[in-house]
């Protein structure tokens, strides 16, 4: 009976816990941030080639700078020395290429992401050799043997000038880590050519044809170095920023129209 009478008792007096005291824990959105960095990468396509491909020997590297949410500004370089053998004469050009230019992203990657479906446009520009290893005379009559006849002939001090339109897709398959690939159609501007043929190959640019149009593919492996991270800014935010500068626009427009008044009287 005394211990009930105790227990009681306590139950009457013991403060009971306060509704603020309980900790209350509130949702916090944490806000997006993209990286800002300097990416570079190689073209396996030119690199693998170069070792299945007894003609071929070729190397790209290719880097981009992300400089806004959606721009990056893009560079390619690199050499390539390839054999051709056409009907009636064999050349081999060697030389080195370099392309500047910028992308556009148009996809929208959730948060974490940092990947690219994108287009853009480059100038391409080239230095570069031929050399004409050596070439039959064509004749309709096949009576007698044709002969080969071998010059090697250098010609040196050659250059092009073109125009890429690109589009290419890159995806981060680990942090940092990129995969990619793109495609290219080309348009020669101007270039200097041999005395004695076309250029029928240019580093950078590929086969020309035979006209002024050229079309290059590339599959890049790439790393992206972080140097900074941006805070990404969502619809709100930047509808309560436009707001503000049109208030502020506003208000200078008054100020300055009631000092014109002032000026009147």
């Amino acid at each position: 009976m005394s211990l009930f009478a105790v227990s009681l008792a306590w139950g009457q007096t013991a403060t009971p816990l306060a509704k603020d005291s309980i900790p209350v824990t509130k949702d916090t959105v944490v806000p997006k941030k993209d990286k800002y960095g300097l990416r570079v990468g190689v073209d396996l396509f030119k690199l693998s080639r170069s070792f299945y491909d007894s003609n071929y020997r070729g190397l790209e590297l290719t880097g981009d700078f992300r400089l806004t949410r959606k721009h990056y500004l893009a560079v390619e370089l690199g050499n390539e020395k390839k054999t051709v053998q056409e009907d009636h004469f064999n050349f081999t050009t060697n030389g080195s290429f370099i392309r500047v230019g910028f992308d556009y992203n148009s996809y929208e990657n959730w948060t974490g992401m940092n990947n690219q479906v994108y287009t853009g446009l480059r100038y391409g520009f080239s230095t570069f050799s031929q050399t004409l290893n050596s070439y039959s005379i064509y004749s309709p009559y096949n009576i007698f043997p044709i002969p080969l006849i071998t010059p090697n002939t250098e010609f040196s001090g050659l250059t092009a000038h073109w125009a890429e339109v690109v589009a290419g897709v890159k995806a981060e398959i680990f942090t940092n880590f990129f995969m990619g690939f793109s495609f290219r159609l080309n348009y020669l501007i101007s270039e200097k050519k041999p005395e004695t043929f076309a250029n029928l190959y240019i580093p950078g640019f590929n086969r020309t044809y035979e006209g002024r149009f050229g079309v290059g593919f590339n599959y890049t492996i790439s790393y992206l170095v972080p140097l900074f991270k941006v805070t990404v800014k969502d619809a709100a935010t930047l509808e309560k920023e436009r707001k503000a500068k049109e208030a502020a626009k506003a208000k200078k427009m008054e100020a300055k129209l009631a000092r014109e008044a002032k000026k009147k009287r």
